[in-house]
């Protein structure tokens, strides 16, 4: 156990920054598999719509700083490139 004070503020703080990291690794999984399923599923109008938000958010989380604006963007690009495939398909 810590005994100085700093390393005490130090333990919160890590505790607070994991509780927030684990929420948007897990919401971001979430968007990512809501497109995914509805791609799989053939539902091109679930895909397209699960797409929009997914879009939002995640540049979103750019604009917050929880994602770097190439991951985001390299994400949305992937996640566009499988919902067109159901247009050709």
């Amino acid at each position: 156990m810590a005994h100085h004070k700093s390393a005490i503020k130090r333990i919160r703080q890590t505790a607070k920054r994991t509780a927030r990291n684990r929420y948007y690794k897990t919401r971001i999984k979430n968007i990512v598999k809501a497109v995914v399923t509805a791609v799989e599923n053939g539902d091109k109008e679930a895909a397209a719509n699960a797409m929009k938000i997914a879009n939002r958010e995640l540049h979103k989380y750019v604009s917050k700083g929880i994602l770097k604006k190439n991951t985001a963007a390299r994400k949305v690009s992937r996640l566009q490139t499988k919902v067109n495939s159901l247009g050709a398909a």
